[in-house]
Order: structure tokens, then sequence, then C-alpha cells
């Protein structure tokens, strides 16, 4: 599959200009590069041809923003409360992000997914309900699904419901596609050129369905941090679905100073790393392809007391990989993760196609049929480096 995340730095309540942005970032597209030298070509998102397209949790309208660690809880300040946020709020299908997705689906012909501040209005009983949601939009424009972020941090309670669980989970139906394409799923040179016609070949043609769970950032941390973290409530749900695609639209902020998140350090935030343990934990046969796609960007601090939110980046598209062990070392690659099982029968690898840094603004794209760009194998406790 060809997955793609738009990083993307959004100010707060400018939705033109953040959708501006957004398509400019497309268009711009992904810089290639061979054996670690960067070729200087960039390919748009028109000829990466992505099968999907996930961008951050309220991606174009600007985010709550909260920041906390194990010491202190700096509370956001962006949309407080049910009345700054009310401008922003849109119907499902109906608003600025939708009539985007909607764009960008069609046009891109793959489906897409947006992060937007939703309203509910009960026609019979004229009830209102506010929703943290996530709008997915097939290649032909229309609204699939909709995800409301379930477990909500303390921001969100101001203003939000929480959302039901059991939309967390929906099977996906993905056209194969063939032709004018090269092995690893990228448009070839005579697409590229203009030279095939797209009446030539047939864009699609039989289906494949995949298994998908769907997550809004704080989602993979504890219900209101009061369950305990060895719950993990959500990667349980992604097992327990026997989920094959992981969406998670973030606003996942850093600790890191502003000359400490030039770099890509990994998918940030101990919530990723119990993600990815979780699904390590139990002994089958899987793959888990999991696509992590953060906002980037600094918003300035309110006030003299409170610091800035800057926000980690570090979008990934990551699978956990789990298979009968064969007899030798336990994983191979970049490095090791400490896992939770010891003496399992399972060889688990951490696969990374692609990472963005962590302020980085731009397409996070891989394509899980080539081989990744990074791998870990998993030990156990015990196991000496």
């Amino acid at each position: 599959m060809r997955i793609a995340t738009l990083q993307i730095a959004p100010k707060l309540g400018d939705v033109e200009g953040n959708i501006r942005r957004a398509n400019e970032l497309l268009k711009k597209g992904k810089s290639i590069s061979m054996g670690g030298q960067d070729l200087g070509i960039r390919i748009g998102a028109e000829l990466l041809r992505p099968e999907i397209l996930v961008l951050p949790e309220m991606a174009l309208t600007g985010t709550i923003d909260y920041l906390s660690d194990i010491n202190r809880v700096c509370p956001g300040y962006n949309f407080p409360s049910l009345e700054a946020v009310r401008p922003f709020l849109e119907p499902v299908g109906r608003g600025p992000s939708a009539a985007w997705a909607r764009e960008t689906a069609q046009r891109l012909q793959c489906k897409v997914c947006v992060g937007y501040p939703e309203i509910e209005t009960n026609a019979s009983t004229e009830e209102t309900n506010f929703y943290n949601s996530l709008v997915i939009v097939d290649e032909a424009g229309e609204v699939i699904h909709n995800y409301r972020k379930s477990f909500l941090y303390f921001t969100d309670e101001s203003w939000a419901s929480e959302g039901d669980v059991e939309r967390s989970f929906r099977e996906l139906t993905f056209p194969s596609r063939q032709g004018n394409e090269n092995e690893n799923g990228m448009a070839t040179a005579s697409t590229i050129a203009g030279d095939v016609a797209a009446s030539d070949t047939p864009r699609h043609a039989a289906e494949k369905r995949v298994a998908t769970s769907f997550g809004i950032c704080m989602d993979i941390n504890p219900y209101k941090f009061e369950a305990p973290y060895t719950a993990w409530e959500f990667a349980n749900r992604v097992l327990d679905s026997k989920s094959q695609l992981v969406i998670l639209s973030m606003a996942w902020l850093t600790l890191l100073s502003k000359g400490g998140t030039g770099c890509a350090r990994g998918p940030a935030g101990d919530g990723y790393v119990q993600l990815l343990a979780t699904a390590a934990a139990r002994k089958d046969d899987k793959q888990v392809v999991i696509v992590f796609a953060n906002r980037a960007g600094e918003e300035p601090a309110a006030d003299d007391v409170k610091p800035p939110a800057r926000y980690a980046g570090t979008s990934a598209v990551i699978a956990v990989t789990q298979r009968p062990r064969e007899g030798g070392l336990n994983g191979s690659g970049a490095g090791a993760v400490e896992a939770i099982d010891e003496g399992r029968d399972f060889d688990v690898k951490i696969l990374c196609w692609d990472l963005l840094g962590a302020s980085d603004e731009g397409i996070c794209f891989a394509d899980t049929t080539a081989d990744p760009k990074m791998v870990f194998g998993l030990r156990s406790k015990s196991r000496e480096v």
C-alpha cells in the first residue's frame, strides 16, 4: 500500500491560509534520494499516487495546545472554550475541511483523512453536540466514515464530547491499481513525462479490503490519565479488531527546545512506544502498519507564565511484524527495542519506511511493498545488547 501523511504547521484559525499551504506542500511533493544522497528531484503527490493521505488533528483550523510530562502540566490556551472554537465548527461533510478533503481525494484518486472540529445537531430534539473528529473521504469524494476522539484531553473537555470507541474501527476498501507504475508503486517515467494517457490503462482493478483502526492523539494514552499505562486500551482495541492498518491523526507536542527539534529522533511520546510494545506483546503471526500523522511548528506563549507550544512532528509510517521464529538472533537492522514478553517464539521487528523531522513541513510517504529504510529487532529484557 502507498501511504502519505502531510506534516503541516497550521496557523490557528487561518483556515484559508492553511488550505493554501496544504496545497503548496502537496504540489511541492517529496524529495527523492538514492543511497542516502538527495538527487535534487521532487515528486508531487499526483505522481506519488498514494492510496490514502492522512492529515493531523484539527489540521486546517489549528489545534488545541497541550503539553505534559511527568512533573508538570501546561494547560492549553488555544480554543480554551466552546465560544473560542465555535466559528470553526463544521457539520460532517459540510465545511471547509471536508470540502478540501473531497477535492483532494478526487484529484489524487485516494482516500483522505482530515482532523476537524465537528458540530452535530439532532433535527428532532435540536440538541447540539461537539466533537474533535476525523473525517474520511473516498476517491469519489464521498464521506465514508467519521471518527470522533474518544479519550479527551482536559482542554478538549472544555468544548467537546467523547466519541464512541466502537467507531474507531472500519474496514476500508481500496481499488487495486494497475498500469503506469513500477514495481514499487511509483508512476513510471513515461507517465511522468506525460507519454501515457490516462485512458490507455485501467487505473483500478480488483478491490482489497483492509481492517483499519482510527485514533486521535490522546486516544493512545490512558483514559483521562486515570487508567494505568499498562492498560493500553487503544492498542488492545487494535489487536482485538485484528486491524491491519492504524491511522493516527496527531497534534503531539515535544519538550525539546526549538533548537532541538531540527532532526528526526523517531516518533515522539511514550504513547507511541506503548502502542508498539503492546502490538508486539501478543504471540501471533501478524503485520500491523501504523501511520503517525503529526503536525509541526511552534505557537507562541499566551503569557509570560506559559511556554510556547512546540509540536513534535516526526510523522512516520511504520509496521510491527511478528513471524514464527526460524532460529538465529532475534531481530536485525538499525537497533533493538526492549519488549515486554520474554521467551517469545516469534521474530518481532519494527519496520520504518519514512520519518520526517520534528520541524519539517511536507509529505511523509511509504510504499509498504518496498523495503523499509530502517528495521529494528525486538529483544527480551534479559537479553544483553
